[in-house]
């Protein structure tokens, strides 16, 4: 069962899940705290759950237009940006939460750094999204 033809919020969910029990994938201390962007307002408002989420689903970008970089996944996280009355303008993501959790699921041996390409999924991370892609699906039918 391939992970793209799935609902990715179910998958994302799922996959979350199962990084808690990663030693290695953690909330930086203080992250409760961090924006999103610079052009949010505030903190995500399930931030105990927020950077499993924010994980699961880099995952699941890296492997989908891997190999990728963080500046890349920070246009995809990015959003508009508004500046009073005039037109919309689009603005990146927070590097920082992007570039800790690529190096927490380094870390943990779910991607891997090509050097002068960017990251890509290991073995053990497509077994591990493969494997929850299938339980899910056994689920539905």
């Amino acid at each position: 069962m391939s992970i793209f033809l799935l609902n990715a919020e179910m998958l994302i969910e799922a996959i979350a899940e199962k990084l808690k029990e990663y030693p290695e994938v953690s909330p930086p201390e203080g992250s409760e705290f961090w924006k999103t962007a610079f052009f949010k307002e505030l903190a995500p408002h399930d931030s105990e759950n927020f950077w499993y989420i924010r994980c699961a689903s880099i995952l699941r970008k890296v492997k989908k237009y891997g190999p990728i970089g963080v500046n890349k996944l920070r246009k995809f996280y990015g959003g508009r940006n508004r500046k009073g009355p005039g037109l919309n303008h689009s603005a990146k993501g927070s590097g920082k939460i992007i570039r800790l959790a690529l190096q927490q699921l380094e870390n943990a041996n779910l991607l891997d750094n090509i050097e002068k390409e960017g990251r890509v999924v290991s073995a053990e991370g497509i077994s591990m999204l493969e494997r929850t892609a299938y339980a899910i699906s056994r689920q539905k039918t």
